[in-house]
């Protein structure tokens, strides 16, 4: 950022995972993997690291090693819902003015590419910022499963709005296209504003929560990434997670 903010970084982390239930606490190398997300959120040197729990256990582990923990309503509806609701109660005199939302799973996330969600903020006309990395494996292309971000990056460029996200393939024609990585940095009032508005109809077509920002007029800057974290949704994720990270 070229101007003084003073972002915070917070972690939604909820047990009910359909595939991987547990989550937040599944061990590596004697670990919960919600810590190894803390690690890793504080290397980036941000700022403040809170997680936002929505069970006590979460919270316990956390606090045990140290860490920062509030505890948000089981029900709501989305991470960024329970990120807003963590929010206010750790800051309820609005001194935190970037909110970096850093999914509860990523627990080889690279710093770089959390700071990099950061950096389309530098352009005070950018509500959100996002990430995005290159798609070099063909069959990604065409997966719907790898949501794409649209942006007209030139060559050498690393920061550009963003136009759309789809689960099709597009845009058309030769070109690179590009993965979109589901970390979020907001501006407060943006922040504010998000979780007051209703899904929009793109959203629901395209089950894309960032359309939702879109639809409303919001503007999201997209910035380029060079590798996709692994982001742990399954056992066989989770044993790819302890390969990676090395045991203290």
């Amino acid at each position: 950022m070229t101007e003084k903010t003073n972002p915070v970084v917070i972690i939604p982390a909820r047990m009910a995972s359909q595939r991987l239930p547990g989550k937040p606490l599944a061990d590596i190398h004697g670990r919960p993997m919600i810590l190894h997300v803390r690690d890793r959120a504080l290397e980036a040197d941000i700022g403040r690291v809170v997680i936002a729990c929505s069970e006590q256990e979460v919270a316990d582990a956390v606090l045990a090693a140290g860490g920062e923990a509030v505890m948000t309503d089981p029900d709501l509806p989305s991470g960024s819902d329970r990120v807003f609701q963590a929010l206010k109660e750790i800051d309820p005199d609005g001194q935190h003015d970037i909110i970096v939302n850093l999914q509860g799973d990523l627990p080889t996330i690279e710093p770089a590419t959390t700071r990099a969600a950061v950096r389309p903020l530098d352009d005070p006309s950018i509500d959100i910022g996002t990430v995005a990395v290159e798609i070099t494996r063909p069959e990604e292309r065409t997966n719907p499963n790898v949501v794409k971000a649209i942006a007209g990056l030139e060559d050498g460029q690393t920061v550009a709005r963003a136009l759309y996200f789809t689960r099709a393939t597009a845009p058309s024609g030769d070109g690179p296209l590009y993965h979109h990585i589901g970390i979020y940095a907001y501006r407060r009032a943006a922040l504010e504003r998000f979780v007051s508005l209703k899904p929009g109809v793109l959203e629901r077509r395209e089950r894309l929560e960032q359309l939702r920002a879109l639809e409303a007029g919001m503007s999201l800057g997209l910035s380029l990434v060079k590798a996709a974290p692994l982001g742990v949704d399954t056992p066989e994720d989770l044993e790819r997670a302890r390969d990676a990270l090395t045991p203290r």
